[in-house]
């Protein structure tokens, strides 16, 4: 694992990443935030289309997102974004979480601060994604759009999800390191949690980080465990290399050893234990 880090080209991948539509707000701490959770929700499907869509969110929002938000009220969301379609998301969805970041924003000086809020005790990371899908959800009597609530789930209610974009949307706010931004700085970075796209499951179970079949909160839960072994300080810092090694065709998902000759997880790689590369 440390030797697939150590040789991966990132600059290569970051331009194809949703985080880089986030890096370019790096200048504002409010706009990385608003900039952050909404290209983590928009995570959904291809990355070209992720970034086309938050691209146009961020057009209609004249660059200014802080302002955007702040201008979103209880009576005027739903028409904030009129037309917008990224997959199953709406732009009356987007609207909304444009609102409800304003009403968090009223009462919270970041969103770390509402994470932090769940995280104190023992809530721990699922308590902190607990308390920012909440906040981010808003009372059962805020009238939120059709399919909305789905868009923020929590371990604590729905174990079987992995909560990939939100756990996603953290790793960007707490790593320092490079391709995140370390905007936020109270949560160590030891405590994050895998955001367990398609790509990183099939690599991880593989290679043996995981012995679960489909993506919930346990197998999170599991794959962390494992890197946090590799690197208990950083453990996270492999997820944008096994996202991107999918990604880009690095792993072909099966045995191919025009492909597959170099890598160095061949030799734990279920598809090849046990078989020679020739």
């Amino acid at each position: 694992m440390r030797t697939l880090y150590d040789g991966f080209a990132f600059d290569r991948s970051l331009a194809q990443d949703p985080v880089s539509c986030v890096r370019k707000f790096a200048g504002d701490p409010r706009a990385v935030e608003i900039a952050g959770i909404v290209a983590a929700t928009l995570a959904i499907g291809n990355t070209t289309a992720i970034r086309g869509a938050f691209e146009e969110f961020s057009r209609r929002a004249h660059g200014d997102l802080p302002g955007f938000v702040q201008r979103t009220t209880r009576s005027n969301w739903s028409r904030r974004l009129e037309g917008f379609r990224h997959r199953w998301i709406r732009g009356d969805q987007l609207g909304f979480l444009a609102y409800r970041l304003n009403e968090v924003y009223r009462s919270h000086p970041s969103l770390e601060e509402v994470f932090l809020e769940g995280w104190e005790g023992n809530g721990g990371f699922a308590g902190g994604l607990d308390a920012l899908s909440r906040a981010l959800r808003g009372s059962a009597d805020a009238r939120a759009p059709p399919g909305y609530d789905r868009l923020f789930p929590t371990p604590k209610e729905l174990p079987a999800s992995p909560c990939k974009r939100m756990t996603l949307f953290v790793r960007w706010m707490v790593r320092r390191a490079y391709p995140d931004l370390g905007l936020w700085t109270r949560v160590p970075s030891g405590e994050l949690r895998i955001p367990l796209d398609q790509h990183v499951h099939w690599i991880a179970y593989h290679t043996g980080l995981t012995q679960r079949r489909t993506r919930s909160w346990a197998t999170v839960e599991e794959v962390t465990s494992a890197l946090r072994r590799i690197d208990p300080i950083d453990p996270i810092r492999f997820d944008f290399v096994l996202c991107h090694t999918g990604i880009s065709g690095d792993c072909p998902k099966t045995r191919d050893i025009s492909v597959c000759g170099p890598c160095s997880l061949r030799p734990d790689c279920l598809l090849w234990r046990g078989r020679a590369a020739a």
